[in-house]
């Protein structure tokens, strides 16, 4: 067996980083940019009022209340195209251009009008509600980072620098393959010795979550040739994820069956609970991953294994478990050679202390529990006995979102 950290090592070693491709805004929420974004325009292109008013000369208003001819109006989309001289005013709206020679702007509502003619009862100094040419982002400057993931905010801002299109990392494919004669799909008719398939569907769902992309290969029964035949559907994909198998039982043929199509094996057993049959490779350059067939135990693998190797691909940092810590909230036993990985739930004490709870049951098994798990806590190798506010590493499991 090897450690945690080895595996963990292995696996994101064992994955590289994928191509970009360029897709429209539209298509953009969610994905992992791959190149900066500078703005095409100047925001605002010009200097523009704040407020609904006039545009006048500060001078003009020192001493009020002042009269002044109006000249004209400059709204949104439709600007005033002559100059504001003494004693002038134009008559202006929010975000439209400030016109030559006014300096200021002064509110409607301090204003009197009758015709052309324009009573200012408050002075405004210079510059009062103008909002000046570049205020916001100026040409060429880059508003948008490589790596980040892009959000509704994001898409609206490359739309406001007149971006239409953007430059994102692939999406890895995952090809999703359960093994087993006892699985069906949920809705099939379910016999005496069979179970539902929620794996494949909860590490379908956790992909997209990821940001990448699941293929279904299908379940494989028990035979070597049901086996053989679906993994075929692996071609294209940046990665292979199967579900059962991995173990030393008689009908787990997973190792056999695709070594002789050309799997080599980085490692087949890890010192962690639950989890420990777990295989790393690659089949013929893709990556393989084989998760054991427990709900639970393949959950957490997932978090553990499959969320940092899709990261790498995605150009994202991997999260590290070691940088997060938290009390315990219940006592917790010594542990023995395998790092446990027990489910719990995070609340906060009155200090705003981050406060980790492992269930009272860690049965890999129990798929409502895990369900309801908000962290994986991590105990290591022969850690001793625990006591409640003790601190803890923990592995949040809803952070790392990518995609919705």
């Amino acid at each position: 067996m090897i450690s945690v950290t080895e595996a963990i090592a292995k696996v994101t070693a064992g994955v590289t980083l994928l191509p970009s491709e360029q897709v429209s805004l539209t298509d953009a929420l969610g994905r992992v940019l791959a190149r900066d974004v500078a703005s095409r325009i100047t925001q605002p292109f010009a200097d523009v009022s704040a407020m609904d008013g006039y545009a006048v000369r500060a001078a003009d208003v020192a001493a009020v209340p002042a009269n002044l001819i109006r000249i004209g109006e400059s709204a949104a989309g439709r600007s005033f195209h002559g100059r504001v001289g003494a004693g002038q005013a134009v008559r202006i709206f929010t975000g439209a251009p400030v016109p030559d020679g006014a300096d200021t702007i002064v509110i409607q509502e301090d204003t009197k009008a009758s015709g052309d003619a324009i009573t200012v009862n408050k002075g405004v100094p210079v510059g009062r509600y103008i909002r000046c040419a570049g205020m916001d982002f100026s040409e060429g400057q880059v508003l948008l980072k490589a790596g980040q993931i892009l959000t509704a905010r994001d898409i609206g801002m490359a739309a406001a620098m007149n971006v239409p299109w953007l430059t994102v990392r692939r999406r890895p494919r995952v090809a999703i393959l359960a093994t087993g004669d006892e699985i069906v799909m949920p809705g099939d008719p379910l016999g005496p010795n069979q179970i539902l398939s929620s794996n494949s569907i909860a590490l379908g769902a956790y992909v997209r979550v990821l940001g990448g992309q699941p293929i279904d290969l299908g379940i494989a029964q028990d035979t070597e040739d049901s086996l053989r035949t679906l993994a075929a559907g692996v071609r294209g994909a940046d990665m292979l994820v199967t579900i059962g198998g991995a173990s030393v039982g008689d009908h787990d043929l997973v190792r056999k069956v695709l070594g002789s199509e050309g799997l080599k094996i980085d490692f087949y057993t890890i010192a962690m609970r639950p989890g420990k049959p777990l295989i790393f490779g690659h089949l013929n350059g893709v990556a393989m991953l084989g998760l054991p067939g427990n709900p639970v135990s393949a959950g957490v693998c997932s978090v553990v294994y499959l969320r940092p190797a899709l990261r790498v691909m995605l150009g994202l940092p991997i999260i590290d478990a070691t940088t997060q810590i938290a009390h315990l909230g219940r006592d917790v036993g010594k542990n023995d050679i395998r790092e446990d990985y027990l489910r719990g739930t995070i609340t906060r004490d009155d200090a705003g202390n981050l406060i980790a709870t492992p269930f009272e049951r860690q049965d890999s098994n129990l798929m409502a529990l895990f369900s309801q798990a908000d962290c994986l806590i991590i105990r290591p190798p022969f850690a001793p006995l625990a006591r409640k506010g003790d601190t803890a590493h923990i592995l949040p499991l809803d952070i790392g979102s990518v995609s919705l």
